[in-house]
């Protein structure tokens, strides 16, 4: 079984935060906005209809918990999910929490601002606070 890749693009815009059952988790480097990425842990996937029909309500599941984070301990106002692919091939999530003031709003992130680093204490808080909802959520199943 060929070892998962992650693309080298996501590898460097991002934090690595956890593996969960069927997707790697990431934290997009900018700060502008809580924003998450999921990627299925599968090689060459570049559609969500690449994925089995399991797969892809795996996939949905995940979704589903990291928007619930998103909407429970952020202060956003909607969640934007979306999957384009057009930079990065490989099959990937957006999971976007915006605020009707943020400095894109209410246009799309993409092109938009410029990307707002975080610093290392930051992204380290949103890492361990994301790790911490991902332990309970396993602890209470």
């Amino acid at each position: 079984m060929n070892k998962f890749k992650l693309d080298k693009k996501l590898a460097d815009d991002c934090f690595f935060i956890d593996n969960l059952q069927f997707s790697q988790l990431l934290l997009m480097n900018d700060s502008n906005y809580p924003w998450f990425i999921l990627v299925p842990q599968k090689n060459n996937l570049s559609e969500f209809i690449d994925l089995n029909f399991e797969e892809q309500k795996l996939l949905l599941k995940e979704i589903n918990l990291i928007s619930k984070i998103l909407k429970e301990d952020f202060d956003i106002d909607k969640i934007n999910i979306a999957s384009l692919g057009n930079v990065v091939k490989q099959l990937h999530v957006h999971i976007i929490g915006r605020k009707n003031n943020d400095i894109s709003f209410p246009r799309p992130v993409w092109g938009s601002a410029q990307a707002k680093s975080y610093t290392k204490i930051e992204a380290n808080k949103i890492i361990e606070l994301i790790k911490t909802k991902l332990n309970e959520q396993r602890n209470s199943h």
